[in-house]
Formats: C-alpha cells, structure tokens, sequence
C-alpha cells in the first residue's frame, strides 16, 4: 500500500521518488552484500556492513549531505562504527570492490533502461558500442603525512570507464591507484572484456598494434583514432567518399606493421579542433559493405558522450572529494559517482519515453533535476517509512518500470529546463590606477 504522504512527494516532486525508488532497487542490502562476499580478497565485514557504507557514500556522491562527516553524524545510530573505523573502511576499500559496484549497477539498471525502448537509441544496428576512454582524478588536499612537504598537486589515482552509448549507462571501469601510470598499460584489463560483434571507440591513446589486432581475434570491431606512432603502409590512394556536417570523408586500406589490414579514414575539417588540428584520421576494421566511411567518421564523433558523462559527475555529482588523499578511497567515491550516473540515465529513460527522447535531450538539465532530488530527499526520507520502499525492490522490472512511467508523467519539464548561455560578450577594457586602488559602486552606477 503506498500511504497519501507517499503520493503527495509524487505530485510534488516525481524526479526525488524516482530516483529513491531505483536506489531502494540496486542498494537492496542483501544484494550488495552478497556482491562484497564474492569480490572481496583481503576487506571482511564486521560492524560496518558494506551495503550501509554504499548507501552513506551515495548520499555524499549525490551531494544530499555536503560531507562525509555531515552524513556520518546524521547516520550514526545505523552505521554503528565510530568516524575513525568509517574512514579506514573507505581508505582501505579494494579497487576491485569499486569496479564490482560499477558492473553491478549497469547490471542491475539494464533490464530496467530496456523497458524504455523509445529511449534507447541505435548507433550501428547490430553492433555492441562501447566508448572508452580514461580520466584523472583532480588533486586532492594535502592531509597524508607523505604530502604535507609537497608543492606539486597531489593525484590520488584514474579510472578508465566503459560506457554503453545506446543505454547511457557506464558498464565497466578500470581502477588504477598510480595516477602516473600509463592508460595502455590497463588495455589487457580492457581486452579480457572484449565480445564479439562489441563495436569499440576510442581516442588515440587506445591505437596500440596489440589492442586493435586482440579486437580484431575476437571478432569485435574498433573506430580508433589514429596514432602518430603506429606504423602503417598505404595499400590503397585516398578517395574521397562525400561530406558530412564535419568536413569531407575520405577513405584508403593500409597494413599496420602488425599485419592487420585496416580501412584509414581521413576527416578533412571545416573548423580546426581545439588543438588546432585540421584532419581526423580513424583506424576501423569495420566492414566497408556494410559501414560506409561517411558513418564510421559520424560514429566516431559520438565519442563525446563519454567526455559529457565525466562532465556530469564532476559537475553534477560529487566525484572527486578533495579531503580523500587515499588512492583507494578516491576511487571508490568516483565509482560511486559513475553508479549515481546510472540512476539519472534511468531517471532521463522514463523521462525520455514518456514526454519525448528530442525533448530531454535538448532541454533537460542534469543540474536542475538533481538540485530537486538535493532539495527533497532528507525530508522525504523523514516523511516516508523504510517499509513503503521496500515494495520497489521486490517488484518484477515490468512493474517497476512501469512506476516509473506513471512518475516521469508526473514531472513539470518546464522547472528542469536548461538555461543556455547567450553568445559571449568581448570583456571590456579595464583601466588600472595605482593612486586609486578601490572604487565606490553607488557612486559609479549615480555617474560620479
């Protein structure tokens, strides 16, 4: 039975319920615990259960408590640990656990995104894409006894994520504690999770002669961008195959020095990149009857999803909690922020479904919507009985997924609307007087 308060948070404040409802789903205690049971090698439980430490960091991740201590002093009774035994359990916390908790929820989400067929979209019909690509966690504080006499900032660790552009989900991450590591140096990670008929896109630190001939055996296919270092020779002239919104497509076939026969294509640029560059050139070994070049260069530029979706949790979500200097600590909350990414690619499925995948994508703001989850979830949590969410993770998918149509229909999109910036302004020309070192607003706005 859902109680009246409960369907008065619904009227008002869908989004807050929806995103509950999938956290009751995927954080059932039973489920995370066994999930710890499995993975962990050295960490065991004692007083602090894993699936209490999941759902504390998912409140700090999601910004609804600003700290740490903040959720631990409004936890304490059912964390049950004093502070000091909290932190030695996010600092010692096995990578291999917050790679778990990462697969688990894309898992667990998937069957759910499935049911919203309208908001899956197709890149390539059937092909697996899969995104990858590596990020730095930013520099931390200087708290760790090893980093009080340092200057330099102090990186506690990166991550190289997965993401299923099709779902919108992150199915897979690679921890790695060494910051200064090489990113090829985790390709073999990557490898091992290689399927056939998966359609892998990367930037060019992934274009390695052993990651495209591994793909390549397991009878999987890559749209890479080219790397400098990688030694080829031209079998065929390039031909130009069209133009798209980027430039003109041009296409040859080359053979790495590995062997592997490839098709190169080459993207004559209208407007230079960032870094000033005016052509694109991608590796793919993509069937040429049945992937033009004119769609493997456009495929390739989908590669800034997963670039939108470090952006979300950095900005959106709090991935990167500076008072954690701990390796293993940084990126367990950076796993974390990637499961909270999750629960909002659900949340934008329903959404999606119900009032239109054009118009989220347009108009939908990811701040704004959790900024209303931020603003409702403590009060909700007061108001509503544990035992009236319990329902949500015992329900067959169809059901649920079904509540959560019912709930994005609810939703008033004019209050999640994003407000794009209009076109920026030339600064003005500032005048500096050293005789007159500060100014009076009010006497500047009079006209004195």
């Amino acid at each position: 039975m859902i109680s009246a308060i409960f369907e008065r948070f619904v009227e008002n404040t869908a989004v807050t319920v929806m995103v509950r409802a999938i956290m009751e789903r995927i954080f059932a205690p039973e489920k995370l615990e066994q999930l710890f049971k499995e993975t962990a090698e050295s960490q065991y439980t004692k007083e602090l259960l894993f699936s209490n430490l999941v759902g504390l960091m998912s409140l700090v991740v999601c910004g609804i408590h600003p700290s740490i201590h903040a959720a631990y002093k409004a936890y304490e009774k059912v964390i049950g640990v004093s502070k000091v035994a909290l932190y030695a359990k996010i600092n010692g916390q096995e990578t291999k656990i917050s790679q778990a908790l990462v697969r688990y929820s894309s898992t667990e989400l998937l069957a759910v995104r499935a049911e919203f067929a309208e908001a899956n979209q197709v890149i390539l019909a059937g092909y697996e894409v899969r995104i990858v690509d590596g990020n730095h966690i930013a520099g931390t504080e200087h708290r760790l006894e090893v980093l009080r006499t340092e200057t330099a900032a102090a990186l506690p660790a990166q991550a190289i994520a997965v993401l299923d552009p099709q779902r919108e989900l992150v199915v897979d991450v690679f921890p790695e504690e060494d910051a200064h590591a090489q990113e090829r140096s985790i390709l073999p990670q990557i490898l091992e999770t290689v399927q056939a008929q998966q359609l892998w896109i990367a930037d060019r630190n992934f274009c390695t002669h052993a990651f495209l001939n591994e793909i390549d055996k397991k009878t999987a296919y890559f749209i890479i961008r080219e790397h400098l270092n990688i030694g080829w020779k031209e079998l065929t002239s390039l031909k130009e195959q069209g133009r798209n919104d980027s430039g003109i497509v041009l296409e040859q076939k080359v053979q790495l020095n590995s062997g592997l026969i490839v098709r190169r294509i080459v993207v004559r640029l209208e407007k230079p990149t960032r870094h000033n560059e005016k052509e694109v050139w991608i590796f793919t070994n993509l069937p040429e009857e049945q992937v033009s070049a004119l769609i493997a260069s456009e495929i390739y530029l989908k590669r800034w999803q997963i670039e939108k979706m470090f952006q979300v949790i950095t900005d959106v979500f709090h991935c990167e909690l500076k008072a954690l200097g701990y390796p293993k600590a940084a990126l367990f909350v950076f796993c974390m922020a990637m499961v909270a990414f999750n629960i909002l690619s659900v949340v934008r499925g329903a959404m999606k479904e119900v009032h239109g995948a054009g118009k989220i994508e347009a108009g939908l703001s990811n701040y704004y919507v959790v900024e209303e989850v931020q603003s409702n979830f403590r009060g909700m949590e007061i108001a509503i009985s544990a035992e009236e969410w319990e329902l949500f993770a015992r329900m067959e998918v169809i059901e649920f997924a079904e509540y959560l149509r019912e709930w994005a229909r609810k939703v008033n999109l004019k209050r999640f609307l994003s407000s794009p910036r209009g076109e920026k302004k030339p600064a003005p020309r500032k005048q500096s007087n050293r005789n007159r070192p500060h100014v009076a607003t009010f006497r500047l706005l009079d006209g004195q």
